[in-house]
């Protein structure tokens, strides 16, 4: 595929807003859930009422039952200075949805999902900041890398043909539901991560349509590496192939431990675009949002990586709120994103 950014159909302003100024992903989805305290009703509603498996917990079929509260959850977001907001689609498969026998709505609800985020992005946007709806396809619960069974190396849960399957399944429905890019996102299995790929580029051979894709990846833990044993470099060199509009990191960690490999991806990435949306520190029961950092210390922290060049895109993950995004915005605001003597790589495009 043409990786120009001028045959984009939608999204076709990032590229150039990510050379200009560091844009503002949202923050967490779950986090701003739990703040509604609902209860099992809430996730059934009318139409699942009688479904025979608990659905308490399974966020993504709130866009079928509360779209209301994801729309508000949304606008609090954009509210607060986000130009990039996630649909609520993170475990929105078919291999996700399999635990609460909705496999078959996969489709209809990442539809849903779409159009909830546009329209809250087209209430915000103006012609001065434009607003983006992103397609989120998460990692799904099973892992094509790594063994389930410690008493069986071998055995596995899922196959790349079925995850592709999936978020083909998945794309199609953020697609026609009318988001603006995909993002690939909280990566700790990269086979799970080339099945995604492999789909969106099947998807757009197959539709004619081009989005911008970023792709995040997820430092498990203080060794450096995503759980399926890659460190930072080795994981963009295993990607890389994709040509995403932006190469990021996400998840697990709060932005302190995340800074080593944020900088490390960022030295490895050459022209591509960083993305960077941390956890707010580490997990703490006693705090509101189950998280330790407050809104004024992971601004300072993510201001900190844009004074040193790290940033194209700054947001948050787990703990975060409207609040955190508010402050993180102000915090990078001052500085300039992250260039490189070479032209930014952009969409998604498959090796010759």
């Amino acid at each position: 595929m043409n990786a120009n950014p001028s045959t984009y159909t939608r999204g076709a302003a990032l590229p150039a807003i990510l050379q200009q100024r560091i844009a503002i992903l949202d923050g967490a989805m779950g986090t701003m859930i739990q703040r509604y305290k609902l209860v099992e009703a809430d996730f059934r509603g009318p139409r699942f009422a009688d479904h025979p498996k608990d659905l308490k917990g399974n966020n993504d079929l709130l866009v079928l039952t509360r779209p209301d509260v994801i729309r508000e959850i949304h606008e609090k977001y954009l509210a607060a200075g986000a130009d990039i907001i996630e649909t609520n689609t993170f475990g929105t498969t078919t291999v996700a949805q399999e635990d609460y026998g909705l496999e078959a709505l996969a489709y209809e609800m990442n539809v849903a999902a779409a159009r909830i985020a546009r329209e809250a992005c087209d209430q915000y946007s103006t012609p001065d900041k434009p607003r983006f709806a992103a397609g989120a396809l998460g990692p799904t619960p099973r892992t094509a890398s790594i063994s389930p069974d410690v008493n069986d190396p071998g055995a596995r849960n899922v196959d790349f043909d079925t995850l592709r399957a999936a978020y083909y399944e998945q794309a199609k429905g953020l697609l026609d539901g009318g988001v603006d890019l995909f993002l690939v996102e909280t990566i700790f299995d990269t086979l799970n991560a080339k099945a995604a790929i492999f789909a969106l580029d099947e998807l757009m051979e197959d539709t004619g349509e081009r989005l911008p894709v970023i792709i995040s990846g997820t430092v498990t833990d203080a060794s450096g590496r995503i759980l399926s044993g890659q460190t930072v470099t080795a994981f963009w060199h295993s990607v890389r192939h994709a040509k995403p509009l932006a190469i990021g990191l996400n998840c697990a960690l709060g932005a302190t431990l995340m800074r080593p490999y944020i900088e490390e991806l960022a030295k490895a990435a050459g022209a591509t675009a960083i993305s960077c949306y941390p956890n707010a520190g580490l997990p703490n029961p006693m705090s509101d949002t189950g998280f330790d950092e407050t809104p004024d210390v992971t601004g300072r922290l993510m201001e900190e990586f844009a004074r040193s060049g790290f940033l194209n895109i700054a947001g948050g993950c787990c703990g975060t709120t409207p609040e955190h995004i508010a402050a993180i915005a102000k915090g990078v605001s001052a500085y300039r994103p992250r260039v490189s003597g070479e032209k930014f790589f952009s969409g998604l495009v498959a090796e010759a």
